[in-house]
C-alpha cells in the first residue's frame, strides 16, 4: 500500500491485530528487516511497516534528512488515523523515532530506540572515520545522512513524555557513552545493553526484539 505525505509516496504494509505497533528499518534496509518480529508480535499488535523516504518501494526525493523522515513518520500517523501507536526504530529508524517523539510525543503511548546515537560522533571512531572516507570518493546521500546528522541537544531529548527504552547492542557502532547518555536525557527512558549482541544481530531477520517489545511494553487483556 502507499500513502502520500510531505509530497512523496511512502509505501507500507501492515500485519496482525491489536495495539499499533510502527517499525522503522535502518540505513539501507526496508521494512522486511522486521519479518521475523512482525511474525511474533502480529497476533497482539496491529504492525505498520513503511518504508521510509529513499528506501524500498517509497519515493525517492533527492533531500535525506532525519528531520525529513521523521516528519514522514509524524504525517503517517496522522494520515492514516493510528491511535498512540507503540513507536520501534532501528538505527536510521531509531533516530527517527527520536525524532518523533521529541516534536509530537502526544501521538504516541512509547517509544524503542535500538541503536541510535545522538549525533555523528556518538559512532565509535572506526565507524565514523569510515564514513568520512566513503564520502571522499563517493556522492552518497546514505553516507551524508549518518555523516551530516543527527544533532541532538539534551534539550530535544527531555520534550520525549512517554514511555521511552534505549537498546544497544555490547558490541554496538555506537558508543556505549552516547547511549548512556541518550537514556539519562529522556525522563522516562530506561537502558538496556545486550549481552553478545551487535548493532543489529538482535534486529535484522531476528525475532529477538519481539521479546524485548512483550516484556517492557505488554498488551493488557483489554489491549487484545
Amino acid at each position: 500500500m502507499f500513502v502520500k505525505v510531505n509530497g512523496i509516496e511512502l509505501y507500507y504494509e501492515v500485519v496482525g491485530n491489536g495495539r499499533p505497533l510502527i517499525m522503522l528499518h535502518g540505513n539501507r534496509e526496508d521494512h522486511s528487516i522486521f519479518e521475523k518480529a512482525a511474525e511474533r508480535l502480529k497476533e497482539d499488535h496491529t504492525i505498520y511497516l513503511p518504508d521510509s523516504r529513499c528506501h524500498g518501494l517509497s519515493g525517492n526525493p533527492e533531500k535525506l534528512t532525519y528531520n525529513l523522515i521523521s516528519d514522514d513518520v509524524i504525517a503517517f500517523i496522522e494520515d492514516l488515523k493510528i491511535e498512540k501507536p507503540l513507536l520501534l526504530g532501528y538505527s536510521d529508524g531509531a533516530i527517527a523515532a527520536l525524532y518523533v517523539a521529541a516534536k509530537r510525543s502526544d501521538l504516541l503511548s512509547g517509544v524503542i530506540a535500538a541503536g541510535a546515537n545522538s549525533h555523528p560522533k556518538g559512532l565509535k571512531r572506526y565507524v565514523y572515520r569510515g564514513l568520512k572516507l566513503k564520502v571522499l570518493f563517493a556522492r552518497d546521500k546514505y553516507d551524508y545522512l549518518m555523516l551530516n546528522g543527527p544533532h541532538f541537544k539534551k534539550s530535544d531529548f527531555e520534550r520525549i513524555s512517554v514511555p521511552t527504552l534505549i537498546v544497544a547492542g555490547e558490541r554496538d557502532v555506537v558508543k556505549k557513552k552516547d547511549t548512556e547518555f541518550i537514556a539519562s536525557s529522556i525522563p522516562k527512558a530506561k537502558l538496556m545493553i545486550l549481552k553478545g549482541e551487535d548493532h543489529g544481530s538482535y534486529i535484522v531477520a531476528s525475532d529477538k526484539i519481539a521479546d524485548i517489545v512483550e516484556k517492557e511494553f505488554p498488551v493488557s487483556q483489554m489491549e487484545k
